[in-house]
């Protein structure tokens, strides 16, 4: 489990002042990339340099968004960096912490693309495994969310022991309380289908750690049709989440949502039918 998604790659030489960045021609259609960061100097210009790669290739109209949260360091100069390979890059910046559930809620309201697609910032879901969710995408779903769970065979790299168990138990937790049928819910690497998911960013009150199961409880609420997709991944040793005090967080951020459905805070909305890529 990560908050924020290390190795150090050559920055390209010209950097534009301003402190929140967009790029001249939006991309109307096709994929936004949403990349929540916080202090990522370090991590942030390789995770560009394969990402602009993967773009590169892939022939796809693609925005890249990255959301610097409040960092204290030179995440958004490095971010802003990269616009002369990835012209169609934005930096927004909190300007204080907020969390990573709020950074990636930001940039899912401020995509353009038809399809928004979250990752963390060390890439630990390779940018190429997009392909397996925009496939799925494209077979009738509204949402989804990579899964390290359903095929542990395509990790790389895995958590220790402790982290892995406390994870498990994380998920079975949140399919009793918000009876989600989902087996990993917290891998930072989901896919949607940006007008009709709207919704759940709208109504999306979680602001760190637990917003990933209020997503897709949202999902669920308002009749989307939300798959679950094997993709690799490895750990990074650099993971920014406390172990205790995030997990305590976490639990009782479920326990929120479950409260906030009670108390009527999801409010049902009508929306148009399913469309097609």
């Amino acid at each position: 489990m990560s908050e924020y998604g290390a190795s150090v790659a050559t920055l390209p030489a010209q950097v534009a002042p301003e402190r929140e960045t967009r790029a001249m021609k939006p991309a109307a259609s096709g994929l936004s990339v949403i990349i929540p960061a916080y202090n990522e100097e370090v991590r942030l210009p390789s995770t560009l340099e394969r990402i602009a790669s993967y773009l590169g290739n892939s022939g796809l109209n693609t925005e890249v968004i990255v959301v610097d949260d409040g960092s204290t360091d030179r995440t958004a100069y490095v971010a802003r960096a990269f616009q002369g390979k990835i012209p169609a890059l934005r930096v927004l910046s909190n300007g204080s912490n907020r969390g990573k559930g709020y950074s990636v809620r930001r940039g899912m309201l401020e995509a353009r693309g038809d399809i928004v697609l979250f990752t963390d910032a060390d890439l630990s879901a390779p940018i190429e495994e997009a392909d397996k969710l925009l496939t799925a995408l494209k077979n009738n779903n509204d949402v989804a969310i990579g899964s390290r769970a359903l095929d542990r065979s395509l990790i790389s790299v895995h958590e220790s022991a402790f982290r892995e168990f406390a994870g498990i138990v994380f998920n079975k937790l949140v399919r009793i309380i918000l009876r989600l049928p989902f087996v990993d819910t917290q891998c930072g690497f989901k896919a949607f289908r940006r007008e009709r998911c709207r919704i759940i960013f709208e109504q999306q009150l979680i602001e760190r750690f637990g917003f990933d199961p209020e997503l897709l409880y949202l999902a669920r609420h308002h009749g989307l049709r939300a798959t679950e997709i094997p993709v690799r991944w490895g750990h990074s040793p650099a993971t920014k989440i406390s172990m205790l005090r995030d997990s305590l967080q976490m639990f009782t951020d479920v326990l929120v949502i479950r409260g906030n459905a009670m108390r009527g805070r999801y409010p049902l909305v009508s929306r148009k039918g399913p469309s097609t890529l």
